[in-house]
């Protein structure tokens, strides 16, 4: 599984760090960035989705 995410979307809520951060974190302006190219390990793939679910501004779109 695989997770994207659009920066020019992302309104700076905070909940994808709040909820997977190990795939997401905010960064010195207030936004969110991935931490890795993507690719999501078997362990956090319930927390990527919710991320996702959880994204207010629907930046956040999961493949596979």
């Amino acid at each position: 599984m695989k997770v994207f995410l659009d920066p020019i979307k992302c309104s700076g809520y905070g909940a994808c760090a709040d909820i997977c951060p190990s795939l997401f974190a905010i960064d010195e302006f207030g936004f969110a960035q991935l931490l890795s190219d993507g690719v999501v390990a078997a362990s956090d793939e319930d927390s990527a989705r919710n991320a996702a679910v959880s994204c207010a501004e629907n930046a956040i779109k999961i493949e596979g």
